[in-house]
């Protein structure tokens, strides 16, 4: 370990660059997308991590005029420098040529004296917790002046000790990301399973063969103004429905009757229980006579209350015992949100498919009302007046089949990134101030059948 000024673990020109004067980049230089054009980058791709992301250009000519010192190459760190400061993004090899606007600043390594994975990691636990001390202003956040920042002493390891610290760290996210991936497929073959069979009508007829391509019977329905299968039936919502659960929040604390710890899942924190992002139910105590608001497997919550202007209330999630493992308390739906559970266990996914649909497609902005501007799902006579296809029984209990161990692998898959970021964070500090030896983080790590190249043991500091 030794000491050493931020500016020396960069290269001596524009090592660490603020974008160019709002002047130099004002809306009238902006010029439409060509092959000759520069992309001017933005805050939303580093907090967004997308690339994508803006749509502005200059001219080439303008580029090289005046800007082309602020140009962005492959491994250089992007760094948000207003409102949301200390998010950053490494540039891949491939993007769009480019430039950072005046909110960002762009960082340039020495990779004599630093490795360019360790400095991401690193900057998230240390530097940035170092530079967020240096702002003075303690309301508004704003960036420190460069020179303070490059003069800003810090400990830093050998980099041989930085790349094995670094192996480590990022074999666990990439673990992560593999898990997401598998997700993002899981969860795209069973919406085309449910197309096919249940908005197709291709489920396998008695000899296996598709339904409605094979000439199987249909009834011209005039609710829905489209064919369904002979011996399906319309339903309305609530036919589905057993019974539903109001919410709850109880108290902060263990109180009185307050007694029931459980975890508290709001609707932000149904796209969590998706798969979409984090979950941050708080723990809550509720009190014992509620004990019976508490979530069983194959409950569904829905949001009644929230939305925007672009998303409608409605969002939904269903519980399942591979849910349930996700947390350690039992669950409860918050008071912005209602459970439902249905009269028939096997229609569970064919509920979700359905209502998913009827939210992708802003069917619940038609029910929707407002209380103090807060937007509120009329729920109740959303499900007691809308109709819906009602499949037989026996093409469900087939759907069921293959649908369960999907869904079943998806939340495994969510609980094994929930453990391994745990693990990520925790390793994090351990490792940086010399807690954990790399062969002690790839031990702490073995559960998890990870590819982590150890080369050696190295005593911190190397």
């Amino acid at each position: 370990m030794s000491k050493m000024l931020f500016e020396n673990l960069l290269i001596e020109k524009d090592g660490l660059i603020k974008g160019p004067f709002g002047g130099d980049i004002k809306k009238s230089l902006f010029v439409p997308k060509s092959k000759n054009t520069y992309k001017v980058y933005e805050q939303g791709v580093v907090l967004k991590n997308d690339l994508n992301l803006g749509n502005y250009y200059i001219s080439k000519e303008y580029f090289e005029m005046k800007l082309k010192r602020f140009e962005i190459k492959e491994n250089d760190i992007l760094m948000t420098g207003a409102g949301t400061l200390g998010k950053i993004f490494v540039v891949p090899k491939i993007h769009p040529k480019g430039l950072i606007n005046q909110a960002l600043l762009r960082i340039r390594l020495n990779y004599e004296v630093v490795n360019t994975v360790f400095f991401t990691y690193y900057f998230k636990y240390y530097i940035k917790a170092i530079i967020s001390r240096l702002n003075s202003d303690s309301v508004i956040p704003n960036l420190p002046p460069l020179p303070i920042i490059k003069k800003t002493e810090i400990d830093i390891p050998g980099l041989p000790y930085q790349k094995k610290i670094a192996s480590v760290l990022s074999t666990l996210d990439a673990k992560i990301e593999l898990n997401n991936k598998i997700n993002i497929e899981l969860k795209s073959m069973a919406k085309t399973l449910y197309n096919y069979w249940f908005v197709q009508f291709d489920f396998p007829d008695e000899q296996g063969k598709p339904y409605k391509s094979s000439g199987g019977k249909m009834v011209y329905n005039k609710e829905l103004k489209r064919e369904v299968p002979e011996g399906w039936e319309m339903k309305t919502i609530s036919e589905w429905i057993n019974n539903d659960k109001s919410g709850d929040w109880g108290k902060e604390t263990e109180q009185g009757n307050y007694t029931q710890k459980v975890s508290c899942v709001r609707g932000a924190d149904l796209n969590g229980l998706n798969g979409k992002g984090e979950i941050k139910s708080p723990t809550r105590f509720i009190l014992e006579k509620n004990a019976h608001k508490i979530l069983e497997n194959n409950d569904l919550i829905v949001e009644i209350s929230g939305g925007s202007p672009t998303q409608s209330t409605g969002r939904l999630a269903f519980i399942t015992k591979e849910t349930s493992d996700r947390f350690d308390n039992p669950l409860i739906c918050s008071n912005f949100c209602k459970a439902v559970t249905l009269k028939e266990e096997k229609y569970l996914y064919n509920f979700v498919y359905q209502w998913n649909r009827l939210y992708d497609n802003g069917v619940l902005f038609g029910w929707e009302g407002k209380t103090s501007g807060i937007k509120n799902l009329l729920f109740e006579s959303f499900v007691t007046n809308y109709k819906v296809v009602y499949p037989r029984l026996q093409v469900v209990e087939k759907f069921h089949e293959l649908i369960k161990p999907i869904h079943a692998k998806k939340q495994k898959n969510l609980l094994e990134n929930q453990q391994l970021t745990k693990l990520r964070d925790w390793l994090l500090p351990m490792l940086m101030n010399g807690q954990v030896t790399v062969n002690e983080a790839i031990e702490y790590s073995k559960d998890y059948d990870l590819k982590i190249a150890a080369e050696g043991e190295l005593k911190y500091g190397e």
